[in-house]
Parts: structure tokens; C-alpha cells; sequence
């Protein structure tokens, strides 16, 4: 729940962007919906491309706070494949809508855009988690099975948002299994 009034807006921006959108969603509906003055917006954001950068940064902080807490504590391996459950709960929950990073990416397409820049940098971010457990594990080509696996994860995401949730997470994960076991031998 937000505990300040730019929490707030942060919180009523993403729940609209995610449904509506980076540029359908206007100012004005957000100020409607999370009950806070315009001046208070500006107060806090000088423009809408601030307040959706506040929003993915919000996104990002809280999504790889997650993936550390859950994960801490496992082997590599079974935290690589335990990315692909959460996957699968996340793609299943009533709200979902796609991935905000490859939305924000699609609607700021100018990768020398900051919003675009912001959604590279999560993407970049989670590989990173990738490929330090690929490297726990010792294996070789690290940045090839890094990638493979990214693709994998993105694939699925993408696909559950295109044909709604089914076992897209599932089928990627079997995929991981397959490539980490070669990559093991």
C-alpha cells in the first residue's frame, strides 16, 4: 500500500500503465484515480516520462528484492529453474499483463529514449542474476547459456501475454533443464 503521496502515484500510474498502457494513460486519470492534486504530481515529477521512470525503477527494485529473497539460500541450478515457477504463478495471476519493461520498450521504441533505457537496464539487470548462477555452477559459455536462458525466460513472457497463461513457463523451464544438463556434461 503507498505511504506517501508519491508512492501513491506511483502505485495508481503502474496498475494504469499496466492495463492501459505507457501513452494511452494520461495525467489527468491518473491524478482522478489516486485522488492526489496536480500540483502535488508536479511537485514530485516534472513530467509523465519521470513518473513512468519512477514506476519501472519501482518495478525493478522490487522484482530483483523478490528474486534475491526467494532464491537466497538455494544452489544455483534449482535457482535458475525456480525462476521459471515464478514465472508461471506470476503469468497465472488475475492482474497480469505482460511484462512493463517490454512495454515501456515497445512504446519508447528510440533506444536513446530514458524510458527505453530503463527497460534495457532491467532486462541487463535480471541476466545478471543468469549468469552469476551459471557461473557458481562452473560451466562454460557463460554469456551463450546466459542469453539462451534470457531468451527462454522472454519467450514465455511474452508468448502467456500473447495466447493468456498456460504452461509457457513450464515448457521453458523443461528447455532450461535441457540446456543446463548440457552445459554440465
Amino acid at each position: 500500500m503507498a505511504t506517501s503521496k508519491r508512492d501513491q502515484l506511483i502505485h495508481t500510474a503502474q496498475a494504469l500503465f499496466a492495463r492501459e498502457g505507457y501513452h494511452a494513460t494520461g495525467i489527468d486519470r491518473i491524478l482522478a484515480e489516486s485522488g492526489v492534486a496536480k500540483m502535488t504530481l508536479y511537485k514530485h515529477f516534472r513530467s509523465k516520462d519521470e513518473l513512468i521512470l519512477a514506476v519501472l525503477e519501482s518495478n525493478q527494485q522490487a522484482t530483483l528484492d523478490l528474486l534475491a529473497a526467494g532464491l537466497q539460500g538455494l544452489a544455483p541450478r534449482e535457482a535458475l529453474l525456480r525462476i521459471f515457477d515464478g514465472l508461471h504463478m506470476w503469468i497465472h495471476q488475475q492482474d497480469f499483463c505482460g511484462c512493463s519493461f517490454i512495454n515501456a520498450a515497445a512504446e519508447f521504441q528510440s533506444r536513446e529514449h530514458a524510458i527505453h533505457q530503463q527497460a534495457a537496464a532491467f532486462k541487463q539487470a535480471f541476466a545478471g542474476f543468469f549468469r552469476e548462477q551459471l557461473l557458481a555452477l562452473g560451466v562454460e559459455q557463460v554469456d551463450t547459456l546466459t542469453n539462451q536462458l534470457q531468451f527462454l525466460l522472454e519467450g514465455a513472457l511474452s508468448m502467456a501475454h500473447l495466447q493468456g497463461p498456460g504452461e509457457q513457463a513450464q515448457q521453458a523451464k523443461a528447455a532450461a533443464e535441457v540446456l543446463l544438463d548440457a552445459a554440465s556434461r
